[in-house]
């Protein structure tokens, strides 16, 4: 898979409206600088597709902005990485699966009734772990699946992949 950042979001509370930025520092087992999870053990960044909001969109009845799911980057296409322990790259920074993204009921109060379903799995997006630091911006490049080049980097958290610690 290879694609672009589209757009990326913060948001530096839980109820609080999503911030369009042109850049975002990641760091490392920590998340991204000025958002709701940063300092958080595993939700470190959500990723979506536009592909996907179209399709919800479609579901939905009209347009979704990528910044009312909440979700922090939107990627021009998928499709997305979303089993445990496969990885993504954006620019040099290296992200790893934690789980599929759940839409919850916020959805329906930032984007209107039905936006909770129209989001549902596969379209919610992931969930990922940040395994380097660096920063994303506009435009960077995305890589993912047999695309990746190299050895994987190791987890700061010092497991090598599910479930397996590093030496």
């Amino acid at each position: 898979m290879r694609t672009r950042v589209h757009a990326i979001h913060v948001a530096p509370g839980r109820r609080l409206p999503t911030k369009a930025v042109a850049q975002v520092a990641a760091e490392a087992g920590a998340g991204l600088v000025g958002d709701r999870y940063h300092g958080t053990r595993h939700r470190h960044v959500t990723v979506q597709a536009l592909d996907d909001l179209a399709a919800a969109a479609e579901v939905l009845g009209r347009p979704v902005d990528p910044g009312l799911t909440r979700r922090n980057v939107t990627v021009e296409h998928g499709p997305l990485p979303t089993r445990p322990g496969e990885r993504l790259r954006i620019a040099d920074v290296e992200l790893e699966v934690v789980r599929i993204a759940a839409p919850c009921r916020l959805l329906d109060d930032w984007l209107g009734a039905g936006a909770m379903q129209a989001m549902r799995s596969p379209r919610g997006g992931t969930v990922f772990r940040l395994l380097s630091s660096g920063t994303i911006r506009l435009g960077d490049e995305v890589v993912g699946g047999d695309d990746l080049d190299g050895a994987p980097a190791r987890d700061v958290m010092g497991i090598d992949g599910p479930g397996r610690r590093s030496p």
